[in-house]
């Protein structure tokens, strides 16, 4: 990620400076009420400013690389609609975090990234569902049945030890294997994506063994599909 982040060329930072520039007075005017705006509150000034703007730059960066974060910010709809979108994500992920206490839950804009690391779901060199695991993706199946106005990304990762193409068909057979336990829940074939990257994304250090364990892991991206995005900019969704 740190490798995508250096990527954003001068063209979007100089896009982002001026959407901030078109943002200050929104911001500045929520400073003295900053203790008491909550994440979505806040979520909506920068949306309405030009968030969603360069939110469609970066996101276009990062899904180059296709992220689990450039789906999410790919999705982003910003304003009012957005702010709406971020109070069923900050409910959603409130859950996720209870039925998921081994997994790293994050709200990252519109959407959510769940991070596990592989050796919490598999045994080494096996894409295998551990069955103490299966019980929290079980967990995780309801809720995203329970809404089920989202869409799933499912992304597999390598550290950079063993072979290129070994660690690519692993991190892919390892997110098919999410996807696949998911989709025996009941979560719909036609929400899910999943994705294997092998080494490419490292997040860590490969040359210590702390960051070859960040490195393997699966993440999860969950956000608003389209209807959702209509929703919400109709103002159906604000009473669900």
């Amino acid at each position: 990620m740190n490798n995508q982040l250096k990527s954003v060329g001068k063209k979007s930072v100089a896009v982002l400076m001026a959407a901030t520039l078109l943002s200050g007075n929104v911001l500045t005017s929520c400073k003295s009420s900053k203790n008491s705006m909550n994440r979505t509150q806040k979520g909506a000034a920068v949306g309405a400013g030009g968030g969603a703007l360069v939110g469609g730059i970066i996101g276009n960066k990062y899904a180059k690389g296709n992220t689990a974060i450039g789906a999410i910010i790919g999705a982003t709809v910003g304003g009012a609609a957005g702010a709406v979108i971020g109070r069923r994500m900050d409910k959603q992920a409130e859950e996720m975090k209870r039925s998921m206490p081994n997994a790293e839950v994050e709200r990252v804009g519109e959407g959510i990234k769940i991070t596990f690391g592989s050796d919490i779901l598999f045994d080494v060199n096996s894409y295998e569902l551990k069955p103490e695991t299966k019980k929290q993706l079980l967990e995780f199946a309801q809720t995203l049945n329970k809404y089920e106005d989202t869409d799933i990304r499912i992304e597999g990762h390598a550290d950079a030890t063993g072979s290129d193409d070994y660690n690519l068909k692993l991190s892919r057979q390892r997110a098919d294997a999410v996807g696949s336990f998911l989709e025996a829940q009941g979560v719909k074939t036609s929400r899910v994506d999943e994705k294997g990257y092998g080494e490419s994304q490292p997040v860590a250090d490969n040359t210590t063994e702390a960051g070859r364990r960040q490195n393997r892991r699966v993440d999860i991206a969950v956000f608003a599909n389209k209807q959702m995005q209509r929703d919400a900019k109709d103002g159906k969704l604000d009473n669900q």
